[in-house]
């Protein structure tokens, strides 16, 4: 199974570098987590809206037709470990490609939050993007692990 996560934002901290390789690295072969960098609209005198839409528009350029596409935003669902879990062997069982956005510090565009087949959030509290990178490696992971029995998952 292939997860793609593409990311808005560029020159993350070793920190988050660091721990998205240290969780992507334990995920078994048989899931593929392949993170992509995509580049921040450039800043200025511009709306958070007009960055938002640029951001979009080049997210949408990366977009393959075969994936399903899920946006990572605080007024999405609130999402569960085992919800992730079963959306994962969910994805497994019917040979599905994803594609997990995860937005600049503006956020996602309406236009590409209505093209998400599911709008996940990791609760009501704002998040920096870089840090959603390291919650969002460690929460694939904690499924996965969770899943397949593996001892990582603990929670009862």
């Amino acid at each position: 199974m292939r997860v793609r996560v593409l990311a808005v934002g560029n020159k993350m901290p070793v920190w988050v570098e660091q721990g998205v390789a240290e969780y992507s690295r334990r995920m078994p072969r048989e899931i593929s987590v392949e993170w992509l960098d995509l580049p921040l609209a450039k800043r200025g005198t511009g709306s958070a809206d007009s960055y938002r839409k640029q951001e979009a528009e080049f997210i949408q350029s990366k977009l393959n037709q075969d994936e399903d596409l899920i946006a990572l935003d605080v007024q999405g669902q609130a999402v569960s470990t085992e919800k992730i879990a079963d959306r994962l062997a969910d994805w497994q069982m019917r040979g599905r490609r994803v594609c997990l956005v995860i937005g600049g510090p503006d956020g996602l565009h309406q236009s590409l939050l209505s093209m998400a087949s599911e709008r996940w959030s990791f609760g009501r509290m704002t998040l920096p993007h870089t840090l959603i990178r390291v919650i969002l490696a460690e929460q694939l992971y904690r499924a996965w692990s969770l899943q397949s029995g593996h001892p990582y998952h603990r929670a009862t």
